[in-house]
């Protein structure tokens, strides 16, 4: 029981980390990027992986956390991948407009959802699937305005939703199925995710931007609030792997849609921001999916754990150490 509270504190521990740290970078970036005009949002990405490899280096030197080998094949393959689906996802904000770019990060849940379902065979109920429906409704009308299409903006966003999906989808599988911590996988991958950002930002920042970031005229100011970003970056890293790791890739793009309605109040309670009643409306709506998929996984997973309690019982009943004793605690636990 004990070593379950605990687990359960660590999963809100995590979620709390990836919200606040989220939030924070999402506000340190924007003044960085509308009011200091520093554009380069891949580039800058490449950089926060480099800092949060170089902070898990000396993490692990100094005997934080002990490195585990993967797979070189693996890691390669699962960094590279998140690296493209960063730059990918850039890309399709770059080439669609904003309402258009807000449906791409919408259809990561139903993708993730059917690529689960479909190649790991993994059970959503109906009730999960009514308040997925209902969060990203609510999140549909808060966020998204116009839809413009065009084709190859169409192209790059599914080519972002297929390579975020599978990317979310191999950070559960590789931690689980190979035992490593979130620490550990980051840890191993974060090189050769910073690898692809840092060789492709300039020229994607620049075919976006039309400006180069290396001609770009740094000032302490923005050397400062990079640098911030760059430190809030190592938690926000760090959280993702750990939600995703602990809880699954779904829960992580609902956490995600969390953040966003948390961005929109933000904006427009201190910082003003145009705000209308549909943009309430699709909030409270959004906030009411997240309460029923919350309720209803929690549920579910007392069912399951229900499910499985009469088998351990069974086999501590059927145990030779255990004795009377053991059948009596049996019994007591039934009666109660």
């Amino acid at each position: 029981m004990a070593e379950g509270n605990g687990f359960q504190l660590g999963v809100m521990g995590s979620l709390a980390l990836s919200v606040a740290s989220s939030v924070a970078i999402v506000i340190c970036n924007k003044a960085l990027m509308s009011a200091l005009g520093f554009p380069f949002a891949t580039t800058l990405t490449s950089w926060h992986l480099m800092v949060t490899f170089f902070t898990l280096y000396v993490a692990q030197r100094l005997r934080f956390f002990e490195p585990k080998a993967i797979e070189s094949q693996t890691i390669i393959l699962f960094g590279l991948l998140n690296g493209t689906s960063i730059g990918l996802l850039n890309l399709s904000l770059g080439f669609n407009s904003i309402g258009f770019y807000q449906m791409t990060k919408l259809a990561i849940i139903p993708f993730t959802v059917m690529l689960e379902t479909i190649f790991l065979k993994k059970k959503f109920s109906q009730s999960i699937k009514l308040s997925l429906l209902v969060l990203l409704l609510g999140v549909g009308i808060a966020s998204v305005t116009d839809l413009k299409l065009n084709l190859l903006g169409s192209i790059l966003s599914l080519l972002a939703i297929a390579t975020t999906c599978v990317g979310q989808i191999m950070t559960n599988t590789i931690q689980k199925n190979l035992k490593v911590s979130s620490t550990q996988l980051l840890y191993q991958s974060s090189p050769y995710q910073a690898a692809i950002l840092f060789a492709a930002g300039p020229f994607v920042d620049k075919f976006l931007t039309k400006q180069n970031v290396y001609g770009y005229s740094y000032s302490p100011v923005v050397v400062g609030f990079i640098i911030m970003s760059c430190l809030i970056a190592v938690s926000v890293n760090f959280s993702t792997f750990l939600v995703i790791g602990t809880t699954s890739p779904v829960t992580y793009q609902v956490l995600g849609h969390l953040k966003t309605c948390l961005v929109l109040s933000f904006g427009y309670t201190l910082l003003h921001d145009p705000f209308t009643a549909k943009n309430i409306i699709g909030i409270l709506v959004a906030i009411f999916g997240m309460a029923l998929y919350s309720y209803f996984s929690v549920s579910e997973s007392k069912k399951k754990v229900a499910d499985a309690l009469p088998v351990s019982q069974m086999k501590n009943e059927e145990s030779p150490l255990l004795g009377s004793k053991g059948i009596g605690h049996h019994q007591d636990k039934e009666n109660n």
